[in-house]
Formats: structure tokens, sequence, C-alpha cells
């Protein structure tokens, strides 16, 4: 399935629990992009924060248990684990409401971290956990710790925890940007770019940004990428929706270590499509694919 494992990965930011009615499942993006990433065999890495109490040590467990590196993840005493009420409608789609302050929008610099970042080749990064000073600055710090590494933004817009100045600033130090459809629509206007025409915005951010690849997820109708000066398209695959948590993550996750390991970019889409797809007809972020769903769903075999 992949020519290269040997791709060092770091994801940097929110751990938490995702809240369903009286269910919790572990979750924040970056971690779903960690877990995925690190489920198709890649050494992964996992920077963040925790509170010292029973869903910090959940957790932790359950990370490690999942074969990531926990050296990044941080224990305060000062905040609890982070919490997420999610909210599904008729058609799977969630709305959040994301408990403020937790123990993520405190992540600390150490020389674990600077290790791990150190000895990385691909660095996933988001917009949310910019939302307190500690762990914006601590981002930042280490952005510019590794020039080398592939640096991923994954744009996760979540009202009101951004604006139009951060996102700038995240997007010009990014080697690939994912967005989905309503968030390149909506930052590209605040940028002075008035068009409905995905093709024209994806150019455009690329442009602005001097971001050679960009990505917009289009929900069930697939997505498209620019890759190395070429767009390319993907329908999508057509599944009964459980619920969308997760999805677009491990749609990322997917898409990442694809082109980076094989460097195909139709094969990677159509991978990651595949993947994506799995994940919303399941419930929760990060359900388990084996190479047999993912051939079931795209009638070829990934070996």
């Amino acid at each position: 399935m992949f020519l290269n494992k040997k791709i060092n990965a770091v994801s940097f930011g929110e751990v938490l629990f995702d809240v369903f009615g009286e269910e919790k499942k572990i979750g924040g993006a970056p971690l779903n992009l960690a877990l995925r990433t690190a489920s198709f065999g890649f050494p992964v890495a996992m920077i963040s924060a925790v509170g010292n109490d029973e869903d910090g040590k959940i957790i932790c467990d359950y990370v490690k248990e999942n074969q990531l590196d926990t050296s990044g993840i941080i224990t305060t005493e000062d905040y609890d684990t982070g919490i997420v009420q999610v909210t599904l409608n008729e058609r799977g789609s969630a709305t959040y409401e994301i408990k403020f302050p937790s123990a993520w929008d405190f992540i600390e610099t150490n020389n674990d971290t600077l290790n791990i970042v150190k000895n990385a080749d691909v660095f996933f990064y988001g917009s949310l956990v910019c939302r307190n000073d500690a762990s914006r600055n601590t981002l930042f710090r280490l952005l510019d710790f590794n020039p080398g590494m592939f640096k991923v933004f994954d744009v996760n817009l979540r009202k009101p925890f951004y604006h139009i100045g951060l996102l700038e600033e995240l997007m010009n130090i990014a080697d690939f940007i994912k967005f989905n459809d309503e968030e390149i629509l909506e930052i590209a206007a605040e940028l002075g770019f008035k068009s409905d025409d995905l093709e024209e915005n994806i150019r455009y951010i690329s442009e602005k940004t001097n971001t050679g690849s960009v990505c917009v997820t289009l929900g069930k109708h697939g997505s498209l990428l620019l890759w190395e000066n070429k767009i390319y398209q993907h329908g999508g695959y057509p599944v009964k929706v459980a619920d969308t948590v997760g999805a677009g993550d491990s749609f990322l996750a997917s898409l990442i270590a694809y082109l980076l390991s094989n460097r195909k970019p139709d094969e990677a889409m159509n991978f990651a499509s595949a993947v994506g797809a799995i994940v919303a007809s399941k419930s929760g972020a990060n359900p388990i694919i084996t190479s047999s769903d993912i051939d079931m769903c795209t009638g070829k075999i990934f070996s």
C-alpha cells in the first residue's frame, strides 16, 4: 500500500473527548490525524496536553495502545482534559461546543517536544489550537524549529476561535493547506477575492500564501487537490452516513501518507476518498479500517 513507511509524522494540537449525549469518544482533529496515520504503520508522535484526571489517563493509555509516541503529551495540574459537546443533525453533520479553557490550551515546549520535531518529516497543525496564547506560541516556535519538515495546515474553523490575520500567518508557513469548501470561500473572501469557483479560489490561495499544495473537501461531492501545479478531482464514494466526525481528518491523513510515500496524486485521492467515506459510514472519529474495507469501497486492491 505504501512504498515508504519511514516517514516520521508529528501532530500538534487538541486531544479531548467528544461527548454525544451520554456517550464519550476520544477525539480532537490533530489526534484523529495522528491515529489514522499510525494505523497505516508510520511512526507518529502526538504533541498536546491533558489534565491530571481520569479523562487524561484514559486518553494517554489509548494513544499508547495505538502505537503513538506520547512523550510530547504533557500533564497539567491546572486545567482539565478537553471536552467537546457534539450535536448531530438528521444528516449526521456535527456542530460543536468546545470547553474553554482546557489542558490543550496550555501546551508547552520541552526537550521531548523539541527532539520529536527535530526528527519530523511531516508536521500536522490546525487553527483551533491557536485560540490561546500559550499553545499558539508553542506552535509557532515548533514550526520554526525544523524548517525542513513538510508542514500541513488543517484549517478547522470553529467560531469564535479564529481571525483572518492568524489564518494568514498559519497559511503562509504551510507547505500544504486543507480546507472544506465553505472554509476556503470564507477565507478567500476575507482576503478580498470574490469568486464562487473553487478552482479559482484554490489557485488564489496558493499564490497568495506561496503554498504549492492545496486540498478542498466537498463532503459527499468529493474533493479537489492542487499538487505540483495541477488540479486533481475525485467524486467521492457514496455511503450511508452514521456521522461525519473525523471523516475529514482521516481523509487528510490518508492523502498525505499516500502522497509522501507514493507520490501519485490520482491514486492518493482515490485512497483518501475511500478512507474518509468509510469513517463517515461508521460511528465515531477513529473506527478500525482494514485493507478489505478499502478494497470493497474502491473496487481496487491496495496492497
